[in-house]
């Protein structure tokens, strides 16, 4: 008796949630109709990749003077000692 009290108190619940997935699932066929005619087709094979492997002819010149990039090493150099001491100091 008490199975069947069971299967009566949950039969409205499921009822609902069979008509609820009915509907979603008739709305959503008509999804596809809702395209403009006018929109571009997606390609059907994806576009090739850049080649990220391949250099720049001049790749192998140095872009940055032999004499500023010392100069830049050094000011970097320098920053970070700055940095370094100012980070003993605030502990």
């Amino acid at each position: 008796m008490l199975a069947l009290w069971d299967l009566q108190k949950t039969l409205p619940i499921r009822g609902a949630l069979l008509i609820a997935a009915l509907a979603v699932g008739g709305c959503s066929s008509q999804l596809a109709d809702m395209t403009p005619a006018d929109a571009q087709a997606h390609p059907r094979e994806p576009g090739t990749y850049l080649p990220v492997h391949d250099l720049p002819p001049d790749r192998d010149q140095a872009v940055i003077p032999p004499e500023q990039r010392a100069k830049i090493e050094a000011e970097l150099a320098a920053a970070r000692d700055r940095q370094a001491v100012a980070g003993k100091d605030a502990k």
